[in-house]
């Protein structure tokens, strides 16, 4: 099995770099690999993917260096296990509210006696041909996201922190404005800034990374100063619309243009 080395960096306060998969597209995956993502995260909870098409985005990834995840449309732990067992090596669960919450994520993502998930990674374990190797070192190669999107989350976040397993703490900003009453196309706010830096020092305390997105290079420095360890840049969608907007915007200048 590979060695999770996105994991091992943020649990020692190293930086990861990547990206969230919205279009559902191996190929986009495949370029962001190799453009210089450390991990990709396959969105499952926002579009209509299923698990064969997340199967096929892995395939992709799995020929490069970049570690894949899947963020699963919840905490249910079938899709916890389907993903890894068709060769995630991460999941980022979304909504997560408590410790007992928390703590039943990790449980469905180990093998006894650290947890209750169950054995048959067919395609993780490529197929079979490497099956004692993946049962003994799945454990510890298995990144834990959650994404802090709620105000419950929020009030128990050093609890949740502090639950063996869980690797990093994701701001979910525009779910976390929602779940406060607030509009999220009038961040920065000052409710939401204060959450960020309170996670940071959260995560410092209890030795995981903590995560949180940005949509140019000024906010990605910004993010890596205050102390963010998991970056995510993207996603992949918002990286085609800056790409075409200014040409768009270009041709829409030229002389006698009808556009």
């Amino acid at each position: 099995m590979r060695t999770n080395y996105v994991r091992y960096n943020v649990r020692n306060g190293k930086r990861a770099f990547g990206t969230f998969l919205g279009m559902g597209s191996a190929t986009v995956a495949e370029l962001l690999a190799h453009g210089g993502c450390e991990w990709l995260l396959i969105e499952m909870e926002h579009n209509g993917l299923d698990m064969a098409e997340v199967e096929r985005i892995l395939m992709a990834v799995n020929g490069t260096d970049a570690i894949p995840m899947v963020r699963i449309p919840s905490a249910d732990p079938v899709f916890i296990q389907r993903s890894l067992d068709i060769g995630a090596m991460g999941i980022a669960v979304p909504m997560v509210r408590s410790v007992e919450e928390a703590k039943a994520i990790v449980r469905a993502s180990r093998y006894p006696p650290e947890g209750s998930r169950s054995f048959g990674p067919l395609r993780a374990s490529h197929y079979t041909f490497k099956y004692e190797e993946y049962f003994e070192q799945a454990n510890q190669n298995i990144l834990i996201m959650l994404i802090i999107e709620t105000p419950e989350a929020v009030e128990n976040l050093e609890e949740i922190a502090r639950v063996p397993g869980i690797d990093v703490l994701f701001i979910g900003a525009f779910d976390l404005c929602l779940s406060m009453g607030l509009n999220p196309f009038d961040m920065p706010l000052p409710e939401i800034d204060a959450v960020m830096t309170h996670a940071l020092e959260v995560g410092r305390s209890a030795g995981i990374g903590v995560g949180a997105g940005a949509s140019n290079p000024q906010e990605l420095l910004a993010l890596a100063e205050k102390g963010f360890t998991f970056l995510s840049y993207g996603p992949d969608y918002q990286l085609l619309v800056s790409a075409i907007q200014p040409g768009v915007e270009a041709y829409k200048q030229l002389e006698g243009s009808d556009a």
